[in-house]
């Protein structure tokens, strides 16, 4: 009989480019000004990207585009979202029964508490010129900075699985 052996090595291999965005922009207006400056129509998924930590569960928000011509996903991936959990007070007497709400900030990729979006290119080989890509997004001027992630310092890379 012969045997078969499976190269789990090409399992392994990131096929995505990510960018990360600094800046104070809410979500949809950061889609808005990407979609002007490149020839993407980044539009809200449905499918937000859910995580679960130690302090609670959180739903990221996601502006998704495909490129049918180039064969390229766009996601624009919120990476910190506050979460609310109710916490009940140390001090209690007959006529009170007050719980207080205690916010906590949640971050997609922990090890880049600072980056406020991530802006991950898949399926990109040869198609696209990132400096280029990263040149047309600094000219936005809302945002303070834009940069590339080495994706093989990226400790939690199973949250950017979607």
């Amino acid at each position: 009989m012969a045997i078969h052996r499976l190269d789990l090595d090409e399992f392994d291999e990131i096929d995505y480019y990510l960018m990360a965005i600094h800046t104070s922009l809410e979500d949809y207006r950061l889609a808005y000004f990407i979609n002007k400056n490149l020839p993407i129509n980044l539009s809200k998924s449905k499918n937000e990207i859910h995580a679960q930590t130690k302090e609670g569960e959180a739903n990221f928000s996601r502006f998704y585009y495909y490129d049918a011509e180039k064969a390229v996903s766009w996601n624009l991936i919120q990476n910190k979202n506050e979460i609310i959990s109710a916490s009940k007070n140390d001090f209690q007497d007959l006529f009170s029964n007050e719980t207080s709400e205690v916010s906590t900030t949640i971050h997609l990729l922990p090890e880049f508490k600072k980056v406020d979006f991530f802006l991950k290119i898949e399926n990109s080989e040869e198609a696209l010129d990132f400096s280029e890509i990263q040149q047309q997004l600094n000219t936005i001027e809302s945002i303070a900075a834009i940069y590339a992630v080495d994706t093989d310092k990226i400790k939690s890379k199973n949250n950017l699985i979607f």
